[in-house]
């Protein structure tokens, strides 16, 4: 058994995975995370701070949100986050569209490619004298 202390109260629990969080802790973050979403669909247009503020969530808290692809910002809203990647500004996830074509194209190059073969060489064997390697 791993019991650890909760990160945000401090209260020993019996951990399994996860962000190190008890469970009471767990069902609090849930609410907040629908009381942001309910406020976020009211007031398409506010910023991250805003929301921040409206709601009593750390501005980390909304991006690990966005990150984790749960929240989605509508097109017109001016809330951004940078893709992992290049810098680029996104509205949700980690990586913007041409980071992941890039990312799909070099994985489907990886499996269509030929495999690179990692045989033995050959040995030549001359009775009991001095053995050569083939080219």
């Amino acid at each position: 058994m791993d019991v650890r202390p909760c990160k945000n109260c401090k209260r020993l629990f019996n951990y399994l995975a996860g962000p190190g969080i008890c469970p009471a802790c767990v069902e609090k973050l849930e609410e907040k995370f629908k009381e942001v979403k309910d406020f976020i669909r009211e007031n398409p247009t506010a910023s991250l701070t805003e929301v921040s503020e409206a709601n009593e969530v750390t501005v980390k808290q909304l991006k690990t949100w966005v990150r984790e692809e749960r929240l989605k910002f509508s097109d017109d809203s001016p809330v951004g986050i940078e893709c992992m990647n290049c810098g680029t500004m996104i509205k949700f996830g980690k990586y913007c569209d041409a980071c992941k074509g890039k990312v799909i194209n070099n994985l489907n190059q990886a499996i269509h490619s030929e495999p690179v073969r990692a045989d033995k060489p050959k040995r030549k064997s001359d009775g009991n004298r001095m053995r050569f390697l083939d080219n």
